[in-house]
């Protein structure tokens, strides 16, 4: 039986969804792997792909969210266009009535369908309805880690269907097994390595560690470990013309590229025994990471960090008892900055940007970022 192709088959066209404030870098890290004719659009970029470099963005990318695969496009002004669409689609040659599905919507400036959740619903009915006219059962609805997972966007009068091709968001590297309140997102953790430059040319220390996500992103991106090394499932497997031997042979040579930690490269401490203990367990899942050093210290206690490279995300409210005095703290760490921290750069992430004229330094440069709905910024800072 002759299929009618799905766009992204036509067109080796895909959507890499990113944090916004993000897409420049993201952009820079598409075109690192493999991928061609990059266009920046809200919260992501378009970008071409054959299938190598399709699974290589989603085994290593450490600044993208998620990989969606356009499947149709079509005019929907109101609920009926939908469901239509939703059921023109032969679901059966993407999953099996045991599979379980999610649907993610996005966009919905559209009058005529409320909100994002009723699109979603009216999507939902669509695949159900698609497989009970054709076997009389359906699979289920998972809301949290379906086995597939399908994006519907909509754009005033215009909607696309895509398949999630990361299977659920990349940002689940799977090593946070422990963690404090106000965690930084590993993508963003990723995004502050970035844009610091480093390689693993010099040390790199996080004073204010917390449960380790910046010590574990920067250990990722020295030693080469692709960022889905723990990840258990992607979702480009239940592309049509998913190619196993392809994706096993470049696992394989990714994998090979792995690197060991030289000692004392990336190190870490914080004042709170909870949070040295989460970080300990969530370094200790990566390939070598029980190599990372981490102490349980107020940054008051450190002698120095010369000639490095600081990362850091200092409490900003939330993880800070109540009473505590934020803009003190803030003053304090400015001044042991400058007076300890000589020939080493500063990367500080701001959660609350109030923060900023509270550490009495002037930054290098400022980048917006968005993160769990804060108006961020990351602010870099030379020490000399």
């Amino acid at each position: 039986m002759q299929h009618e192709m799905f766009i992204y088959q036509k067109t080796n066209r895909f959507f890499a969804q990113v944090t916004d404030g993000m897409e420049d870098l993201a952009i820079r890290e598409l075109d690192q792997l493999g991928a061609g004719q990059m266009t920046a659009d809200f919260r992501g970029v378009h970008f071409s792909a054959t299938h190598a470099v399709l699974y290589r963005i989603n085994y290593t990318a450490r600044l993208l969210t998620r990989i969606l695969a356009p499947l149709i496009s079509f005019q929907c002004r109101d609920r009926d266009d939908l469901y239509r669409a939703g059921r023109s689609i032969d679901w059966t040659r993407l999953f099996s009535v045991q599979d379980t599905f999610g649907i993610f919507s996005t966009g919905a400036n559209n009058p005529n369908l409320r909100n994002s959740k009723y699109a979603a619903l009216c999507l939902k009915d669509a695949v159900a309805d698609h497989f009970r006219s054709l076997m009389d059962k359906r699979p289920y609805v998972d809301k949290a880690t379906p086995d597939i997972w399908i994006n519907l966007h909509i754009e005033k009068e215009r909607a696309t269907i895509s398949l999630d091709t990361s299977g659920g968001s990349l940002h689940r590297r799977g090593y946070r097994r422990r963690t404090v309140d106000a965690p930084l997102q590993e993508t963003l953790a990723a995004a502050m390595v970035a844009l610091s430059g480093w390689h693993g040319d010099k040390p790199l220390y996080d004073p204010l560690c917390g449960s380790g996500t910046l010590l574990c992103e920067a250990m990722m991106h020295a030693c080469k470990i692709p960022a889905g090394v723990l990840r258990e499932k992607f979702g480009f497997r239940f592309l049509p013309d998913f190619d196993e031997p392809l994706w096993n042979s470049l696992k394989e040579s990714v994998d090979s590229g792995i690197a060991a930690l030289p000692e004392g490269l990336v190190a870490g401490s914080d004042f709170d025994p909870i949070a040295v203990m989460a970080a300990h367990v969530n370094c200790r899942e990566l390939p070598g990471g029980a190599s990372i050093r981490i102490q349980q210290k107020d940054f008051n206690e450190i002698d120095g960090i010369e000639n490095s490279v600081i990362l850091c995300n200092p409490p900003y409210g939330i993880r800070l008892g109540a009473g505590q005095d934020l803009g003190a703290l803030y003053k304090a760490f400015g001044d042991f900055l400058k007076q300890r921290c000589r020939g080493s750069e500063a990367y500080i992430f701001f959660g609350n940007r109030e923060m900023i004229k509270h550490i009495g330094l002037k930054p290098a440069w400022k980048k917006p970022i968005r993160n769990a709905g804060l108006d961020a910024r990351i602010c870099k800072y030379e020490l000399y």
